[in-house]
């Protein structure tokens, strides 16, 4: 595969792992095919029209990384891609904040993936360490509302998430996506039970904006009991899923932090690794 046709890849996967995550259903407080869940000013046709808005800014993060060795340059050069896909999605939804939080994850793995990361965890580690670097290009502004509730509560917010290499990511979502799949699990609850794995430990400021620590409680006991009652994929799993549904719509609690991680996790389970593609060709050969 040529470096312009891996880039292509690269944003291509970005866009798609953001629209999967867009179109699981039914999640919790989240937007989705039925509605907008917990929010009044989005539904799933526009996510899905913020995630293409995206694509221009995922292929220039892979194309810099591709070409710029991994340092406070290539940080600044990701910054200011960054901010213009914040105006590209910012332009396409008439100024709602569709995917701010999950551009910061998914262009961070892009980057590490195209400066040549060989498996997850690599790539978590290389994003890591372009998160840990300082931009000294970063306008003054507004905080936006992660920022804020990161610095009343002490939440690691999207920013800890990723100098600490995405454990929910790693550590939480794809393994219970995986172990899903191995149960005989469908796809849809394999991806609702790793999104509901990662919703019952996350700090999410998102949530803690809108509900503080009371409003966490619920998400994270809420996750909990759906997984105790055996997930998505089980009669009793799923009605406590949608008890949980209702509460977060009344309380307007939207789990929008681990939704956007759970997309970093489709991200990282749909890229081609080298190893990956090479187990498949050895078992055609067989």
């Amino acid at each position: 595969m040529t470096m312009i046709e891996h880039v292509a890849l690269l944003a291509d996967t970005a866009v798609l792992s953001l629209c999967a995550e867009a179109g699981l259903s039914p999640k919790p407080g989240l937007v989705d095919g039925r509605g907008g869940g917990a929010h009044d000013d989005m539904d799933l046709p526009l996510m899905l029209v913020s995630a293409e808005a995206l694509r221009p800014a995922f292929h220039g993060i892979a194309q810099a990384a591709a070409r710029t060795p991994a340092g406070a340059g290539l940080r600044e050069r990701l910054g200011v891609l960054g901010r213009q896909g914040e105006r590209a999605m910012s332009r396409a939804t008439g100024g709602i904040n569709t995917h701010r939080g999950a551009l910061w994850a998914l262009g961070l793995l892009v980057a590490a993936v195209a400066g040549g990361a060989a498996g997850e965890r690599a790539a978590a580690r290389a994003a890591a360490r372009l998160a840990a670097l300082p931009d000294r290009w970063v306008p003054a502004g507004e905080p936006s509302h992660g920022d804020q509730a990161r610095r009343r509560y002490g939440a690691g917010g999207a920013r800890g998430e990723a100098e600490n290499a995405f454990p929910h990511v790693t550590e939480v979502a794809l393994p219970r996506l995986r172990a899903g799949r191995a149960a005989g699990l469908g796809e849809e609850a394999a991806r609702l039970d790793a999104l509901l794995a990662v919703m019952s430990l996350l700090d999410d400021t998102c949530v803690l904006h809108r509900g503080g620590p009371d409003g966490l409680r619920a998400v994270r006991s809420g996750a909990r009991r759906v997984l105790a009652e055996g997930g998505a994929g089980t009669g009793s799993g799923r009605a406590a899923l949608m008890e949980l549904d209702d509460d977060l719509r009344a309380r307007r609690l939207s789990p929008g932090g681990s939704g956007d991680l759970l997309a970093a996790a489709l991200f990282l389970d749909m890229v081609p690794w080298p190893e990956r593609v090479e187990q498949e060709v050895l078992a055609c050969r067989r």
